[in-house]
């Protein structure tokens, strides 16, 4: 048993809950989330009893910073994704990020892992992109010993957005629509890698450097959906819309949806066209990746995780 004392702000979200399941598999017994979505904080507890989970806004100072003190590491883990304004992703990209650098500052922390994205390098301009551009900024600016990860788009256990939502949109409709063409490469990468990845920055405690961790097939939007409609089984068909209308779509449902699953601009960045940079990550993290239809088949037919998806 590892005793080493993990903290994971943000913790129990998408990569969060993949995290703890594969860092106790690996030995480590001593961790502790804190969280501002208490439902999701919930589904942790229940699912890991043996895990300390805290509910706590990071984007207020309050109890939760006392956590800090004799941590051996930290993993950043808060973002927001998704949002129709500005105000939530000031708060939970860069309030709460100022916040617990400030803790980590505070009580020493010898080593972090921040968890940026590949945004960084995007051609796109939404407040997710701009927001997660400055968190970055903020960490590397700070002078901390950290390592910083920026992965592309992730699916996996857990996931209640992108391909979650969409396995589960496609079980409730006759019909799954596709906007334009569907041929959007996209690079997605497998949370469970990536929390291999993180797993040996943990052990390796390597620091100084920002890795780009992006999924190594690329796939376009249209086969991604197609892989999982055959892991779920899935009876709908897939139908091909004008980009103009499914726009329109998003924009209506985001006036009656206060936190929609999918945006109008999550559809730009969606089309945009970026390709990022695949580097040797199995190499310099001693890892082996997983390949896409195996991942898609562990993501929706684990027996023990698969059935669990968390809150927007």
């Amino acid at each position: 048993m590892n005793r080493t004392r993990i903290l994971l702000p943000g913790g129990a979200g998408l990569v969060g809950q993949n995290l703890v399941a594969r860092l106790k598999a690996r030995g480590y017994s001593n961790l502790t989330v804190i969280d501002k979505h208490e439902a999701n904080v919930d589904v942790l507890r229940q699912v890991h009893p043996d895990v300390r989970a805290i509910y706590a806004d990071l984007a207020e100072p309050g109890d939760w910073e006392t956590q800090f003190e004799g941590a051996d590491l930290v993993v950043m883990l808060q973002a927001q994704i998704g949002a129709p304004t500005l105000e939530p992703f000031i708060r939970n990209n860069i309030m709460s990020t100022r916040n617990v650098l400030a803790a980590i500052q505070r009580y020493r922390i010898p080593y972090t892992v921040h968890i940026s994205s590949s945004v960084v390098n995007s051609v796109g301009d939404d407040f997710y992109t701009d927001t997660k551009k400055e968190q970055e900024e903020i960490v590397l600016a700070s002078g901390i010993e950290c390592v910083v990860l920026r992965p592309t788009l992730m699916f996996g256990w857990f996931d209640r957005k992108h391909l979650g939502w969409l396995s589960r949109f496609m079980q409730r409709v006759p019909v799954f629509p596709i906007p334009g063409s569907g041929r959007y490469m996209r690079q997605p990468l497998y949370v469970g890698d990536f929390c291999n990845v993180i797993i040996s920055c943990i052990e390796s405690r390597i620091k100084g450097n920002a890795f780009n961790i992006t999924g190594l097939e690329r796939v376009d939007y249209i086969d991604i959906i197609r892989q999982i409609k055959r892991a779920t089984r899935a009876r709908c068909s897939i139908v091909r819309i004008p980009y103009g209308v499914f726009y329109v779509l998003l924009k209506v449902y985001a006036m009656f949806d206060k936190n929609p699953p999918f945006t109008a601009d999550q559809l730009e960045a969606l089309t945009a066209g970026d390709e990022f940079e695949v580097i040797d990550w199995e190499g310099i993290f001693n890892i082996r990746a997983t390949p896409f239809a195996s991942a898609i088949e562990e993501t929706f037919n684990d027996p023990t995780y698969s059935h669990i998806a968390l809150e927007f």
